[in-house]
């Protein structure tokens, strides 16, 4: 067995048996288009703040499950960033339970998930994040918005019931398996090829299809998927974060099995309830207040510049005194990117049912 084959079962095992809970479980994809990818290549901090966008996303939706003040959603967030051929393709594989605990001892099961709505919140959190980061201006943000097909992808999986243990741990093997299978490339040796140079032809997973590099030109793009150092790929949010399983166990409370409970409300008002959010997201009121969420009502006009003036300089927020919105930061020169090809990513690069058992290749 090769050492990573080793890390991966070990991790498969320990996440089923230190992490997640015996409650249903959903895996989760969230991709994005071609045209940002590059951003990420260079900058991959980037690669954290484009999983808390998800996280905020899918956390977002699943405790709008429960009606309680105290539900909590839990899942463990992994980052690859390798296609079917090394291409550098960064997305992300999120293992999330279907539902949120609440009151300490009982978890309720969510409504089957629409990944429509899920999508356009996700790519609206992107687009924030790498305008904030000055990576892109308005002007990009208003151009990708009008393209037919977005180039964001969001998937969402089976249940996975807590019965299935074997299929729960396949899947967890499989969000941190190796960005190659050896068993899958084979090596031209330079005296072999017809121009001298050593090549490394690579199949796609289901072997209809190949591609050959230059060896040299193989390694370099292997070396854009190693982390850096300290940097992390696997990261867990909400019930199964750090801080909350480490209060649970000071507390001798992480043992204990939550209650599982079917969602009284139907699929029909939750919905609405989704929808309505989307459109406070998408559309701020501005006359609902921002602390109480309540309904305002208008008391009067001001109309006089100097008065307007005064009052938003008290309040800390007169346009002259806003620090200046950052500047896009373009890819490092000599990079050529191709946008010629479909922005849809392919999904079979990324999705895995649990019914059906996973082969592990060792590197």
């Amino acid at each position: 067995m090769g050492c990573h084959q080793k890390r991966v079962v070990e991790f498969g095992e320990w996440l089923c048996e230190e992490v997640l809970k015996h409650v249903p479980h959903r895996q989760w994809v969230f991709s994005i288009p071609k045209r940002l990818r590059i951003y990420f290549l260079f900058d991959r901090k980037l690669l954290t703040k484009l999983s808390r966008c998800a996280w905020k996303v899918l956390n977002l939706y699943l405790t709008q499950a429960v009606p309680y003040d105290d539900a909590k959603a839990g899942a463990a967030i992994a980052v690859q960033s390798f296609g079917d051929f090394q291409n550098f393709n960064p997305h992300l594989h999120a293992l999330a339970t279907d539902g949120c605990f609440y009151n300490d001892a009982a978890f309720m099961v969510c409504p089957p998930p629409d990944t429509g709505d899920l999508e356009k919140l996700f790519r609206y959190e992107v687009f924030k994040m790498l305008k904030a980061e000055g990576k892109i201006t308005d002007c990009v943000i208003a151009n990708m918005m009008n393209w037919r097909h977005s180039g964001f992808n969001v998937y969402c999986g089976k249940a996975i019931w807590p019965h299935n243990e074997e299929g729960l741990e396949s899947l967890a093997r499989y969000i941190i398996r190796a960005s190659f299978s050896q068993e899958r490339m084979t090596y031209i040796p330079a005296y072999e090829s017809n121009d001298g140079i050593a090549k490394v032809l690579y199949e796609s997973k289901d072997g209809k299809t190949s591609k050959t590099f230059d060896a040299l030109d193989w390694l370099a793009q292997l070396v854009t998927h190693i982390p850096h150092k300290g940097e992390q790929m696997v990261r867990y949010y909400g019930f199964y974060s750090n801080k909350s399983r480490g209060l649970r166990k000071k507390a001798g409370t992480e043992d204990e099995v939550p209650a599982l409970i079917e969602s009284d409300g139907s699929k029909k008002e939750f919905r609405k309830n989704w929808a309505r959010l989307i459109k406070k997201i998408y559309n701020v009121d501005p006359l609902v207040c921002p602390q109480c969420h309540g309904r305002m009502r208008i008391i009067s006009a001001i109309e006089q510049a100097d008065v307007i003036e005064k009052i938003l300089k008290y309040l800390g927020l007169w346009m002259p005194n806003r620090s200046p919105p950052p500047r896009a930061n373009s890819p490092p020169e000599g990079i050529i990117v191709d946008y010629l090809d479909s922005q849809i990513p392919s999904v079979d690069d990324y999705l895995i049912d649990p019914d059906y058992p996973i082969k592990i290749y060792a590197s």
